[in-house]
Parts: C-alpha cells; structure tokens; sequence
C-alpha cells in the first residue's frame, strides 16, 4: 500500500474535515477549556491521538520505514501503553476508574468513546483517511458539551453517539462487507507477501500491538527450512481444499478466500497465499475492527496480534450497548443490504475463511466491572434478532452451500517453556494420517448407527449424566447416522459426530474446569430437557446471579435457551496425551479440545446452513442425521431457525465412566468404559491414552 499515493487519492473534503479535526485537538491538548474534572480526560485523550496524528505525519512522509527497530518498538508501546494491565487501574479505558473520576453517568459515556477513539491507531495505520476523520469530529462535537457547560446532561452525549452510529451505519456496514469478500484489500496483504520476513522490524508495520509472542514466532518460524514451512502450508490449504471436495462444491467458481491468521506466522501465510492462488484464489485479509459496531466477543478475526489487555477487551464486549437500539438495528440490516448489493459481484465468488488460530495466553479470569455497559433484556433480544435477519441477508448474497471453511490452530511462546516442544507436537498432530484414523472411526460409526440413543455417565466427581437421542435410520445400508470426521475443515483428525433428535435428549453435562473462546469456567454445570437447555451455572463468581449473566453472555449469546446442535467423540488421544504431557488442557483451543473426547455443542447443528446438501462419509453412506426440530424450522419460519453460535464442550477422558450405545433390541454396546476405548477396531487409540 502506497501510504502517500493513498493520501493523495483522498476527497479534499475530508483532507480539509481531517486538518481542522487536527488543529482543534491540538490545542485541547495544550490548553483544554473544560472544567475539572473532564479537562484532564479530554486533554489526556487528545495526548493519544496526537501520538496517532505524529505516526500519520511520518508515514504520509515516509519517515515512518526509516525508523530503527527500537524506535518502531517505542512508538508502539507508546500508542498501547495506556491500557496495559499495569497502567490500567488509573485509565479512563477503565469503566470503573472513569466513574470514579468522572461520574457514573458521564464516565460510562466518556470511557466508551475513549474505547471508541483508540481504533484511531488501526485507521492511521492502514490508511482510512475518512474513519480518523469521523471519529476526530465524534470526540470534538462531545467535547463542544463540556466546553459550554461545566456538567452537560448526559442526554446530550448519549444524542451525539447515536446519532454518530446511526449516521455513520452506511460506511460501517460497507466496511463490514468489504471485509467479508474483498480481495482488493491491500494494507496487511502488502506487508505479507513483500516485506523481509528474517527481519522482525516488520511486524510494526501494521500498528497492532506487538509482544514476544509476535516477534518470538515469527523469529522460530525464521529457523525452519523452507520445505517444513511449506509442510505447514500445505496442511492449511490442502484441509481447505479438500472441504470443497467432500462436500461436493465446485471450488473452480470461486475468486477469493478469507485469510485470517496472527501476526508472527507471515512465513506459512506467504507460503499458503501462494497455494490459494493456484488454486485460483485471492486471499482476503483485514484488520480485526476495533469499533463496538463490529464487536460480537472476545474472540478475534481476520488479522490480529496478541491483545494488550484480555480485562479491556471483556469490559468494553457490550459497548453496543450504549446506542443501541430498535431503529439502530433497522437502519444497520437496511446498510447491510445496500452493501451488500454494492459488492454483490465479489460477495458471490467469496469461498470461505481459511483460519490460523493460536493458543497458549496465560490464564484470564475477567473481574465484572460494575461501570462496564451491559445489554437489558429488550438489547438482548435485539441483538439476537440482528444476528438472525443480518446472517440471511449474508446468506443471500454468500450461500452457505456454496462455501466452506477450514480452521487449524498452533501455540503461542506464552505457553510457557516447552514452547517449541509443543509447537513440534502440534504439527505432528495436525499431520496425522488421516487414512488409519478413518479406519478406526469407520468402527465408531458402525457401531453408533445400530443404537436408538447414546448413554454418556461422568465420575470421579463429574455429575454428568446425558441421554442422547439419536435419528432413526430408515436405510442403514445406504445411510450413517455419524460423520466420520477426518482432517479437511477442522484440522487436526479426529471426530466423529452428529446433530442429535432433540426430544429424549436429556440429562446434565458438567465440567470441573473448561476454555470456552478464551475464557475459563469452573464447574460448570448445564441442564437439558428435550434436548433445550433448562438450567445453568458455574462457580467464576461470588454471587450466582454473575455466574448465569457470564454464561448468558458468553455461551448462550443472549439467547435465553439454545438446543444441543452437536454430540461428538473425539478420537485424537495423541493431542490428547500432548495437553497431559505439558500440563496444558486448560491452554488447548476448542478446535483441538473437541477433538481429545467426547463433546456437546449448544446452538446451531454441525450443519447450519448447509441441511439440505448431500453428504458422504468416506464408506460412501449418506449422511442423514443433520437437522433438528428448531433448524428444520428454516422451512416455515428462517427467524427461528438459527441461533449463530455453536460452543463445543469436551468432556476429559479421566471424567468419564461409559459411553454405551443402546440398541431397539436391548443390546447394549460401550464406546468407553474408565475413560478407555473398549469398542473392538478402536483399541490403538489407547496407546496413546496410556
């Protein structure tokens, strides 16, 4: 990306908007009008977006390339520093400090917009001229209040931010498209396939904040030779490739991919960008946003780097909450659509995402803050209703039968010091040979279509207890009830699962300890009935009341019930035996936890979006069991059918006591007995088990 060509292209419009925004902010900085106590936020604001404007100053210059390492690496702490876990106490990023300092009235909407003006650093870097631009005017219309009255009411500052985010939905929604299916997006692209990977200075380029994790995996990626990065590679996109394949779609019609991948793994990324364009594919790459428009979790996409503080992102996860509303919802679905019809061409040659996740951060247990937004009841449902009616605007323009995806996850250097150790592991398992774990899941799902339900009993303290209802085959020569999962979406190998009958589905799932999305629950317990949740809890917190919010929140995504889309058994003991081995099950990522037992996901079915293609497990039978009675309701009510969300919950091998088939005639057949594969075919998987 040319930063100057880029500038120069820019409407004088918003060149002279950007340039006053500047003069004005400077001299809130030097000399700010408001009365105390909101001088000092306002000054101290404007002290961080004069650091983004000197950053705007050298790269339009091109000064910015000419630093030295250290400098870049000073700059970037400069910019991050203010939300840094040891900074934080005293930030007005902090909702509880900025209450405290500010008010609780005035400091929720001034934290928020703090929130809001340090996605400043994301749009200087990458060169959105008319977001730095917006979103300068945004904190000087707020400002304007508080330079007129000493303690303006808060209607005013709640007035300005939504009209801002109401006004403002058309560029956002576009962004929010452009993302999905763009290929023409440069900033991250050029960085990746042009810059000097053996020299780390490189990954200061993209103005994200930058660690040892960033600068340590990309130094260890530098010590491979090219033909094991190009191993990496291949497992990546060979995996995303062969998706199409079993699925049956015709890869050949599509133009683009979505690359979505941490800072630090550019060598493997250069090497898969080059094998997606073999296959005719160009790959897609954003920034993940920084705006509360976008924000759904905690959990990031597209291209980003290790966060600056885990406390901050979980505080400011519900920012949304302070502007929105049923005319905001109306007005950003209606922004969508005209996106949407605007990159129509591209949106229907888009195939999918393609992920790089990583894992290994140090544990995070989120503190509520008291200060922190939160959604009431009639939010809740509005982002529920959001979620449904902007994923089938999506679908109109993205066919869910027309895409595929494919996932695969490596450590961190926070994990600890095995990290290269486990970083070698890693790739062993995402190399599995996928034939003879095939032929032992062929034995699973034999024996799992001869059963009219599946009885899954917990020990050792574990109170689960779950009666799984399986479909009724009517052909079982020619049908499966099971998938046999080998390694194309979800690397690495090592599942098979189905989408259970929801009536008869019943019983308790709980877990002592799991990592759901990067955030721990302890003890958790859920209830079904019929195959819907009834009841949860865990033990996070002191109260229960915090405990239900935390699963709402993060589990069920505001949704006061979810059905069970999802029972799997995962197969890959060897990813299982690593986790043991290095102590760090409470590091793995959902993608490999599922894989190392048996799991239930809440939500959407394995198939959302997709119940109606005809799929084969590799013995050639077709696979039945992909609906249920909530996602058939796609038939006669779409609303209803979908909840956007699926959470796999993986139960520890040493946590169960059977999972046994029961059969019409009363034969019972047991998959596990004391957390041992005992089903005759399945006995190699205990090698590894011990």
């Amino acid at each position: 990306m040319n930063y100057q060509k880029l500038f120069e292209n820019e409407s004088e419009y918003i060149i002279e908007r950007m340039n006053l925004a500047r003069g004005r902010i400077a001299e809130i900085e030097e000399s700010c009008e408001a009365a105390e106590p909101f001088a000092d936020y306002f000054s101290s604001v404007a002290a961080f977006m004069g650091k983004c404007f000197k950053v705007f100053d050298e790269k339009l210059s091109g000064e910015w390339e000419k630093l030295s390492m250290e400098e870049m690496k000073m700059r970037n702490t400069d910019l991050y520093e203010d939300i840094l876990p040891e900074n934080y106490d005293k930030s007005y990023a902090n909702p509880d400090y900025a209450a405290l300092k500010l008010g609780k009235e005035h400091g929720e909407m001034l934290c928020f917009l703090y929130a809001e003006i340090r996605g400043l650093i994301d749009y200087t870097f990458g060169g959105e001229f008319e977001l730095m631009t917006i979103f300068s005017e945004l904190f000087l219309e707020v400002y304007s209040y508080f330079e007129q009255e000493d303690n303006p009411q808060q209607s005013k500052l709640r007035g300005a931010i939504y009209s801002f985010f109401h006004d403002y939905s058309e560029i956002f929604s576009e962004i929010a498209v452009r993302n999905n299916c763009d290929y023409e997006l440069s900033f991250v692209k050029d960085i990746l396939m042009n810059a000097d990977l053996s020299d780390t200075k490189y990954l200061y380029r993209y103005g994200i904040n930058i660690t040892d994790n960033e600068i340590k995996t990309a130094e260890f990626l530098n010590t491979f030779t090219d033909e094991e990065v190009q191993k990496m590679a291949d497992t990546y996109t060979e995996g995303y490739r062969m998706g199409f394949e079993i699925a049956g779609i015709d890869l050949a019609k599509k133009k683009s991919v979505g690359v979505h991948y941490p800072a630090g793994f550019e060598r493997m990324v250069r090497c898969a960008v080059k094998n997606f364009e073999k296959m005719g594919l160009s790959p897609v790459i954003y920034i993940s946003p920084a705006s509360s428009f976008f924000k759904r979790s905690v959990s990031k996409s597209g291209f980003f780097g290790t966060s600056a503080n885990r406390q901050y992102d979980y505080d400011h996860v519900n920012d949304q909450a302070v502007y929105l509303d049923r005319a905001f919802v109306n007005r950003r679905l209606e922004t969508l659509k005209a996106a949407y019809e605007k990159y129509k061409d591209k949106a229907r040659l888009f195939a999918g995402p393609a992920v790089i996740e990583v894992f290994g951060e140090k544990e995070f247990e989120p503190v509520n803050r008291q200060s922190a937004p939160t959604y009431d009841k009639k939010q809740q449902q509005l982002r529920v209703n959001y979620a449904n009616e902007s994923m089938m605007i999506t679908q109109n323009y993205i066919p869910g039968d027309e895409r595929s995806f494919t996932i695969i996850a490596y450590p961190l250097p926070e994990i600890g010091k095995d990290y290269e150790k486990i970083f070698s592991e890693t790739v062993k398992i995402n190399t599995l040979d996928y034939i003879k774990f095939r032929d032992i899941q062929q034995h699973l799902t034999d024996a799992l279509d001869k059963g009219e339900r599946v009885r899954v009993k917990g020990k050792d303290g574990s109170d689960t207890d779950m009666t799984v209802e399986l479909y009724k085959l009517e052909n079982p020569s020619e049908e499966t009830i099971f998938e046999n999962c080998v390694a194309d979406v979800n690397i690495p190998v090592g599942e098979v699962f189905t989408s259970p009958v929801l009536e008869g589905t019943r019983g308790i799932l709980h877990v002592s300890q799991v990592y759901l999305n990067g955030l721990e629950f302890k003890n958790l317990r859920i209830r079904f009935e019929d195959g819907m949740v009834t009841d949860y809890s865990c033990e996070n917190f002191d109260t229960e009341d915090e405990n239900k919010k935390y699963i709402k929140e993060n589990i069920l995504y505001h949704h006061e019930t979810l059905p069970i889309g999802e029972f799997a058994i995962g197969t890959n003991t060897y990813a299982y035996r690593m986790a043991k081995d290095f102590g760090i099950f409470d590091k793995l990522p959902i993608l490999i936890a599922e894989k190392t037992g048996p799991h239930f996901a809440v939500g959407d079915t394995c198939y959302s979006h997709q119940e109606d293609m005809v799929t084969k497990n590799p013995d050639g039978k077709k696979i039945v069991a992909r609906d249920n009675s909530v996602s058939i309701l796609r038939k006669t009510d779409i609303s209803k059918a979908y909840m956007n969300c699926h959470t796999d919950i993986t139960l520890p091998f040493e946590e169960l006591e059977y999972i046994t088939v029961e059969c019409k005639d009363g034969e019972k057949i047991d998959i596990i007995r004391d957390g041992l594969f005992v089903l005759p075919g399945t006995e190699e998987l205990n090698t590894a088990l011990g």
